[in-house]
Parts: structure tokens; C-alpha cells; sequence
């Protein structure tokens, strides 16, 4: 007889259980997929391109998040990583499969750019081993792929790693261009995750509740020979994190 639910952690685990191998793309157990999607660097994948989101190109130009420290969730090939601390930003980079940190290493070691870059589950990473609290976390589909329930380890994440007045952007699936649009409790009776989640408007300012909207926009279609990278099925959101209930940080 089992009986060893005793705290959140465990609950989570048991959630992450529920889904079939297959469908992992979030725990330590997911990297050996994501290594498959990231070795074939000639594959046409959009975000393959050593090109910053375009959004995020945006808010700094417009002086909307100014440089500090950075934290790029699920930073693939390094394409953010990258501009971040090309504007002066001192960047933590964390992604689960080490093909892509070999890549966006590479990457940084062409350009030159002093990216801290960490191989592992983000929501397990140790206050030692990143260099937070954080004024930007970036996050350019990580979120998208997370099942329900991790959503709770996620905001965790958030309270504890982003610094009062710091600032969240965020790409993700939208609701009716790519995703999954089933509700929640279906991906738990199906043990399965369909490619990730769409969201929509309302849905990320409830989630999201607990931080202020900047801005929440479709994400701008960039040509192939643009320096920045834009696809349109996706939301671009920027959230303030507020020092208490009603108080922005300006």
C-alpha cells in the first residue's frame, strides 16, 4: 500500500504522472525528446533562426524593460539569450535538453556573448545555481508545453525568482491559430498534452493575475529577411510583477 502524498511537490509528481512518457516535454524525463527535435539544426523550424523575438526587440526599445539580470526559460538554441546580453543584460539561460545548450553555447561563443547557460528542469534549479532575483524572465514557448497543474510550479517560479518591479515576457500559443483548445481537465483523461496548449486573452490575465499587463498582443508576422523573429499564432505578453496587491513598480 501506497500512502506518500504529503506535500505539493508530491501531488505534482503524481500529476506528472498521469500523462504517458511520450506526452513529457516539461520534466528532466522530456530532454531526451527535445534532444530528437533539436539535432537536426537544417530542419525548418521557425524559431530555429538566430533571430530575437520581435516583441521582446520591442519592449527594450521602447524602454518599457531596461537591462539588468535575465532569465530565459526554455531558451532553445540561445536566439534570445543571446540579444539579452547583447543590450547589457546578465543572463541566465536554462533549457532540459543539453543539444540545445550545446547549440546556444556555440552560438555564444561565436558572437562573443557571456551567457550563463544551465542544463535542467528550471522548476528544480537551485537559488545557487541561478544568479536571481531577476529583473526579465523571458520565456519564448516554455509555457505552452507545461500541463495544468504546473502552472502552480510556474507562478511558484515567478514569486520567487522575479524581483518586485521586474518584469515577465511571454510567448505562447493562441487560441485559434495553435494549440490545443480542450479544457484542462481533458489532457489528464487523455494523458495527453496535443503538441501544447492554446490560450487565449482572458486566460492569461487570470493566470497571470498577480502581475500587471503591459501589453498583450498577437505576435508580428516577420518576413524571412527580417532581423527579428515574428510568427502571428502566437500571443506576446508583457506582465509587471507589483510590490503589493494594487502597487505597481514603475
Amino acid at each position: 500500500m501506497d500512502r506518500n502524498i504529503r506535500t505539493v511537490d508530491d501531488v505534482m509528481r503524481l500529476l506528472d504522472g498521469l500523462f504517458a512518457p511520450g506526452a513529457d516535454r516539461w520534466t528532466a524525463d522530456g530532454a531526451s525528446w527535445w534532444d530528437g527535435f533539436y539535432t537536426d539544426r537544417s530542419k525548418s523550424v521557425p524559431f530555429f533562426v538566430a533571430k530575437p523575438d520581435e516583441h521582446l526587440v520591442s519592449y527594450l526599445d521602447r524602454g518599457l524593460v531596461t537591462p539588468g539580470r535575465a532569465l530565459d526559460l526554455g531558451c532553445g538554441p540561445g536566439r534570445n539569450a543571446l540579444h539579452l546580453a547583447s543590450r547589457g543584460f546578465t543572463v541566465d539561460a536554462v533549457d532540459l535538453s543539453p543539444t540545445a545548450i550545446a547549440w546556444a553555447a556555440e552560438r555564444a561563443r561565436e558572437a562573443g556573448a557571456g551567457v550563463r547557460f544551465h542544463c535542467g528542469d528550471a522548476f528544480a534549479l537551485t537559488a545557487g545555481e541561478l544568479a536571481g532575483p531577476y529583473d526579465l524572465i523571458c520565456d519564448s514557448g516554455c509555457f505552452h508545453h507545461l500541463p495544468p497543474h504546473r502552472r502552480v510550479s510556474y507562478l511558484a517560479l515567478l514569486e520567487r525568482a522575479l524581483t518586485p518591479g521586474g518584469h515577465l515576457a511571454l510567448s505562447c500559443f493562441a487560441a485559434g491559430a495553435m494549440g490545443s483548445e480542450l479544457p484542462d481537465a481533458a489532457f489528464y483523461r487523455q494523458a495527453a498534452l496535443h503538441g501544447g496548449l492554446a490560450y487565449t486573452p482572458e486566460s492569461l490575465r487570470w493566470i497571470f493575475s498577480e502581475l500587471t499587463e503591459i501589453e498583450l498582443r498577437r505576435m508580428h508576422d516577420e518576413p524571412s529577411d527580417s532581423p527579428l523573429f515574428g510568427e502571428p499564432f502566437l500571443w506576446a505578453a508583457l506582465f509587471r510583477r507589483v510590490t503589493e496587491a494594487g502597487s505597481a513598480v514603475v
